[in-house]
């Protein structure tokens, strides 16, 4: 996804190749299954491939998100503008604090977490943010994949376990941090041995 970020306008199945970690011949036969589109030679419209790869991939469809933990982290995700133009309508927020439940986020109203069924029903909710402490987060977790939710990102600094047919994503924010920090810490080294040349 990110040839087209860059303003790429073709694309040959090598580059494709490179850019996934395969051989170029796997990424022809792969691109064959979803129909002949290439031209030997000129290479894959980038803007038209990308939106065959969504569709076999099944990107087209809208995500309907269902927030689960109303607190900072929460809010600020149901807040995100970012996410209507890629795609994504956050349509529930829920939280089991009741001085938070009731309360409106936007456009969004906080739900008892209680009703997490029933408002993934009426909402139908096809993806879940878990934004919630540690030790509520398996259970919340276990709720989700029996209400049929197939795609779970969770902010919660522990490993869940899911079946094989729910898609789990963990965020670890701490991770992210250390490798930013490892990051800024390697350019102010190179910044210092600039200097002293």
């Amino acid at each position: 996804g990110t040839m087209r970020a860059d303003g790429v306008e073709r694309v040959s199945s090598d580059e494709l190749a490179e850019a996934a970690g395969v051989n170029s011949p796997k990424v022809r036969k792969d691109l064959s299954y979803l129909g002949s589109y290439g031209t030997r030679g000129v290479g894959y419209e980038v803007s038209y491939l990308s939106g065959h790869i969504a569709a076999a991939l099944g990107l087209t469809q809208n995500w309907r998100v269902a927030i689960v933990g109303a607190g900072n982290l929460g809010k600020a995700l149901a807040g995100y503008p970012g996410f209507g133009s890629r795609g994504f309508e956050v349509v529930a927020l829920l939280d089991s604090d009741p001085l938070v439940v009731g309360q409106e986020i936007g456009w969004l109203r906080v739900s008892p977490v209680d009703a997490m069924e029933t408002v993934l029903e009426r909402t139908r909710a096809n993806m879940a943010v878990l934004s919630v402490p540690a030790d509520v987060s398996r259970g919340l977790c276990d709720t989700l994949v029996a209400c049929g939710i197939t795609s779970i990102l969770s902010f919660a600094p522990v490993v869940l376990q899911v079946p094989d047919h729910v898609q789990l994503r963990k965020v670890d924010m701490a991770t992210e941090l250390q490798i930013l920090a490892y990051h800024a810490q390697r350019a102010q080294v190179s910044d210092i041995a600039d200097q002293a040349r």
